[in-house]
């Protein structure tokens, strides 16, 4: 029987929801500077954003949510917004770390965390370790993460393993194997990736794993990405056939 999940004026298929949700989280900074303030603002504004997406997700029943929070290449930007962005990830966490037990969120995190502030990498490895004791919706924060850095990661480690003699000398790894040494290791690939802000590309964003990826773009920018936003980028992707390579 169809059930059907109601949202403002929208209404969807709760049985075909995506399992995984992933979000490039961009315009933070056009949409200050579009209302005279300050990048540090719209950073802000993006983080309550987030917020309130993460809740209505788990509330939908999403088991999966991954976010870029931050890039390999975001280290270019003024050393005053790459502080406010990592103020804000730690605040977040600690906010987070707060209310786990409450909310039952797990968090894992995708990325390098050896150039990251000690005080930050000490709340990430607090956060990951008390997700271990819960089951339910899975967030994903991608911080100091690229798709190609991680593939390079992954062919880098599975080399030593190969060294070590873990792996047979001259074996050829198949997807399954090889996505095993990816920061993503046990979780589905993304069912669905949402870009807002008008921007159409995936920015070195979880190259290995969106390769059969359903696409969602949108002009609206991440700090005014509201839960209507996310119903029209669920409907679009129910509307879609998903073949994988081969035939309807």
């Amino acid at each position: 029987m169809l059930k059907l999940f109601k949202k403002s004026k929208h209404s969807w298929d709760a049985d075909t929801l995506p399992r995984h949700i992933a979000i490039i989280m961009d315009g933070n900074g056009r949409w200050a500077k579009s209302r005279g303030l300050p990048r540090s603002a719209g950073h802000a504004a993006g983080a309550e954003t987030f917020r309130r997406v993460a809740t209505y997700c788990k509330e939908i029943g999403i088991e999966y949510l991954t976010v870029y929070a931050f890039s390999t290449e975001n280290w270019k930007r003024p050393p005053d917004e790459v502080a406010t962005i990592m103020e804000l990830l730690g605040r977040y966490l600690r906010e987070a770390l707060e209310k786990m037990e409450r909310d039952r969120v797990k968090m894992r995190f995708f990325g390098d965390q050896t150039v990251l502030p000690p005080d930050l990498r000490e709340l990430i490895a607090e956060t990951e370790e008390l997700s271990r004791r819960y089951d339910g919706v899975q967030v994903n924060i991608c911080i100091n993460y690229g798709g190609r850095d991680e593939i390079l990661r992954a062919a880098g480690i599975y080399a030593a393993d190969v060294a070590k003699g873990r792996l047979p000398v001259g074996g050829q790894p198949d997807e399954e194997l090889f996505s095993k040494y990816m920061y993503s290791s046990g979780i589905p690939d993304p069912d669905l990736i949402i870009r807002p802000s008008g921007e159409m590309r995936l920015s070195n964003f979880l190259l290995w794993q969106s390769a059969y990826s359903e696409l969602y773009f949108t002009d609206v920018l991440w700090p005014d990405f509201s839960k209507r936003e996310l119903d029209n980028a669920i409907l679009a992707y129910q509307g879609r056939s998903r073949r994988y390579g081969g035939t309807v």
